[in-house]
């Protein structure tokens, strides 16, 4: 069975669903260079026609320019049979426009900053300021957005309690936390106030162990992941992977080009690929709900949609799970063999 045979989303009324694959807009804000509006038009009539209805934006995504770009594309389709998931925790306040943001990664005019609130008063300021770049009544989902990276107490003494008010108010029907940081969203979901966590990196084909604690919180706690950043921004996105392929947005080790080029024999072996391999991992997990993929034209949206679709033999995972033990064995052994080196000195 492929990852594209789990249940649709269900945007009307009723219980929140995700698709396996959604749709990430931070390209359509300028990440790290220019999008075009004929790729942002292309990007997005793709994703409707590959059935993909459910699609991720952020503030911080080029300072507003994802979120304007988006809902003007989505304007033409039905509302009911859409989700939009949005986030909070940076105010967009004006800015001195002499520049631009590529400081932080979006190649757009630097004529708003961005301002670090996750109080109720700039939570709900934030929503209302996302729904007018939107053209949005709504949106159904409320991430806080990274809060590792800003007042973490606030965010957790004032914006998740605000968050979940909100979902009680009817504003929005599902709320939680993204970052890369598991340790961050374990603490989240154990408050009990969210729904989802939104889980950058740290559990794909190359990458699980960060997230143990967090997926048993999930399971525990019925709480959803959205899985983002699954090629580990790149190093999985190719099925023949390159010595100067990136891991962490740098050059990446050695031995992680290694495991990389292991899990890509695995691949071919079954006639698949490392990126197919890749995108339907983290939905083998229980708690996984979706994957949301970066897309910026209309080409990387069908190639997507048809790697979520590909049937992956059982054999498959089963050598992927035998190559998973043996590494965990091997950095184990590491561990002990330092642990002793270190003590006999």
């Amino acid at each position: 069975m492929s990852a594209a045979d789990a249940p649709a989303a269900a945007p009307g009324g009723g219980p929140l669903v995700l698709p396996p694959l959604g749709f990430g807009a931070a390209q359509l804000g300028n990440l790290y260079r220019a999008t075009t509006d004929e790729e942002a038009d292309g990007a997005v009539r793709a994703a409707w026609d590959a059935g993909i209805r459910c699609f991720d934006t952020a503030p911080h995504y080029g300072i507003g320019t994802s979120e304007r770009r988006l809902g003007r594309r989505l304007a033409g389709y039905p509302r009911q049979e859409y989700l939009v998931s949005t986030k909070v925790g940076r105010l967009l306040l004006p800015g001195p426009g002499t520049g631009d943001d590529l400081a932080n990664g979006f190649a757009v005019p630097d004529d708003h900053v961005r301002a670090w609130d996750f109080s109720e008063a700039g939570v709900r300021r934030s929503h209302a300021e996302s729904l007018e770049r939107l053209g949005l009544d709504s949106v159904d989902i409320l991430f806080a957005h990274d809060p590792e990276e800003g007042p973490t107490q606030q965010a957790f003494a004032e914006g998740l309690p605000a968050l979940a008010r909100m979902r009680e108010e009817g504003l929005v029907r599902a709320v939680g936390v993204g970052s890369k940081d598991a340790d961050v969203l374990t603490r989240a979901v154990r408050t009990g106030l969210i729904d989802l966590v939104m889980l950058s990196g740290r559990f794909t084909l190359l990458e699980q162990d960060a997230a143990a604690e967090l997926l048993t919180a999930c399971v525990d706690h019925g709480v959803g992941i959205v899985a983002v950043s699954v090629f580990n921004s790149g190093l999985l996105a190719r099925h023949r992977v390159a010595d100067d392929a990136t891991y962490e947005y740098d050059q990446a080790p050695a031995e992680m080009i290694a495991r990389a080029r292991e899990l890509a024999g695995i691949a071919e072996r079954h006639g698949v690929t490392l990126p197919d391999l890749a995108v339907q991992f983290p939905l083998r997990h229980p708690a996984v709900r979706s994957v949301v993929l970066g897309m910026r034209t209309a080409e990387q949206v069908r190639s997507n949609a048809q790697r979520m679709g590909v049937e992956i033999p059982a054999a498959a995972w089963e050598d992927v799970q035998r190559t998973e033990d043996a590494a965990r064995r091997a950095d184990a052994e590491r561990a002990q063999s330092t642990e002793g080196a270190d003590g006999g000195r």
